[in-house]
């Protein structure tokens, strides 16, 4: 990752609004209802290409796509994978909604949150399904940085932990081999955006986001062994990749 002795580097965390169009196409995809994928494809290409001249033109140095062909930072990867075809049983409702039940009932109310809380879960073996997405997504941010000269790009990708979290196990024996099976599929996104000469941005709320949701009856000395075996996993899936690539 760039760094500067003259003057701080300007980022953000990478996720950025959509074009109405794209934010419709999306969300069409999410229910499984008919899109057109050649007018999806075009339409995450130029928002790409528009969201990074933005960045630009506000001085932004270290500029990401904006995540424009992501429904979610979290859960995109079951679009991309086998192995998520269950429907989540658990509820993985935050402590305070739990604890504060009309706060969380204004924020249904209010659009804040989902009704339901049910979500894909993985009751599969996970494997690469389509590698399209990926490539899709690191053909449209080379080629606009390519075209607006940032002085630097990077990508997220989730941890294998945060995954974890919002697509739950119904497959493998445990978490720990959840997590394992997780980290080798990541692997593979992480060494290709780096390839791709791009910045890898690993996104791992998981590591202070778990403890109020899935890890919510744990003890803190609990979380914290839960955390370091997130952090080990995550740096085995990462053991090929240079500190200086990743953020």
């Amino acid at each position: 990752m760039k760094s500067s002795t003259e003057r701080i580097l300007t980022t953000h965390v990478g996720s950025l609004p959509r074009s109405d169009d794209l934010v419709r196409m999306l969300h069409l995809k999410e229910k499984g209802e008919a899109y057109d994928q050649a007018q999806f494809d075009r339409c995450v290409a130029q928002s790409v290409d528009k969201i990074v001249a933005r960045q630009v033109a506000a001085k932004i140095d270290l500029v990401s796509d904006g995540e424009m062909s992501k429904i979610s930072y979290a859960t995109y990867l079951k679009d991309r994978l086998n192995g998520f075809n269950g429907t989540a049983t658990e509820n993985r409702a935050a402590a305070d909604l739990v604890d504060f039940i009309g706060y969380a009932r204004r924020l249904v109310e209010q659009g804040g949150t989902e009704r339901s809380l049910q979500g894909p879960a993985c009751d599969g073996p996970l494997s690469v399904r389509d590698a399209a997405p990926l490539q899709k997504d690191l053909t449209n941010f080379t080629a606009a940085i390519r075209a607006h000269q940032p002085t630097e790009g990077f990508l997220t990708a989730s941890s294998p932990g945060v995954v974890s979290v919002f697509l739950q196990n119904q497959y493998y024996p445990d978490d720990d081999a959840y997590l394992e099976a997780l980290a080798g599929i990541l692997k593979e996104e992480y060494e290709a955006i780096v390839a791709a000469g791009v910045t890898l941005q690993l996104d791992c709320p998981d590591l202070a986001m778990g403890r109020h949701v899935v890890h919510r009856k744990k003890s803190v000395a609990e979380f914290r062994r839960v955390v370091a075996h997130h952090v080990e996993v995550l740096n085995a899936a990462t053991a090929n990749i240079s500190p200086e690539s990743m953020r």
